[in-house]
């Protein structure tokens, strides 16, 4: 891991910590009626359940997330299959490049790891879809773009799922569903891919609540942009960004957010 994301991730454990410990005033029912939970590559723990799989994305559907994201790559013969890292050592042990196999080898080998076709039938319109874009070496974008809107000519962007991508780049195969259906995500570059949100017409952008600002939320409502933050764990970090109006809250508790925000609801 570079430096400074094991520095992020050192303010993030750091700042899960304060937030959890730092009382917030209970969101209002409107605030929460209108928050939406994201469960971040599914409900998983990586152990039991493995992170972007069948499995994780129906235990999130089961405990009430309104939607999933999920990373997508390609297998050499331009098969969309969802898993973040580019190989399969960190969480299924085996050492294989997605994209220098094929999707037979691939399903022969790794068969836990879905493809996107699996995922859009078993949970389109069930849940909202967040689709997270991985770079590659392949190229080829014209032609994933057309595999992806075949995939997805069922389901309405933007009301039914989003691209998300951490580079411009990236959202090139997602030109069919419109700008405003794509999202840009921001690791420590908020406020460069900001103003590319901004100047670009997207749809909104996402990244750490650390690192969205109420002046930046203010900057994209006031250009009908939406915004998602991650990652919300505790009770009171739940509660600040539902009453910052965050449209989209990514989480991987999303069991527990879900549940708690059903029981506030019924009060």
């Amino acid at each position: 891991m570079p430096p400074r994301f094991a520095v992020f991730r050192l303010a993030q454990w750091a700042a899960d910590l304060w937030f959890a410990s730092l009382p917030r005033r209970r969101p209002s029912v409107a605030a929460l009626e209108r928050c939406r939970i994201v469960a971040h590559r599914g409900e998983h723990d990586n152990r039991l359940c493995r992170e972007n799989t069948l499995a994780a994305f129906a235990a999130a559907a089961d405990a009430g997330a309104w939607g999933i994201e999920f990373d997508l790559r390609w297998t050499r013969d331009l098969h969309p299959v969802v898993i973040h890292d580019p190989d399969g050592a960190r969480v299924f042990g085996l050492d294989i490049e997605v994209a220098e196999v094929e999707f037979v080898e691939l399903r022969r080998r790794l068969p836990e790891i879905p493809s996107l076709e699996e995922v859009v039938e078993a949970h389109g319109r069930r849940l909202h879809l967040m689709v997270e874009l991985k770079p590659d070496r392949l190229g080829r974008a014209a032609e994933k773009g057309e595999r992806l809107a075949r995939i997805f000519t069922a389901l309405e962007a933007g009301r039914d799922f989003h691209f998300l991508a951490l580079k411009l780049e990236s959202l090139e195969p997602a030109g069919f569903a419109g700008r405003s259906a794509c999202l840009l995500v921001a690791e420590v570059n908020t406020a460069r891919l900001s103003r590319e949100a901004l100047d670009g017409g997207y749809g909104g952008l996402c990244g750490h609540y650390l690192l969205i600002s109420s002046r930046l939320i203010a900057r994209h409502r006031a250009r009908g942009q939406r915004l998602g933050t991650g990652f919300a764990a505790s009770r009171f970090c739940f509660y600040r960004e539902v009453n910052r109006d965050i449209d989209w809250v990514f989480t991987n508790r999303a069991a527990k957010l879900a549940a708690l925000r059903a029981r506030l609801l019924r009060r």
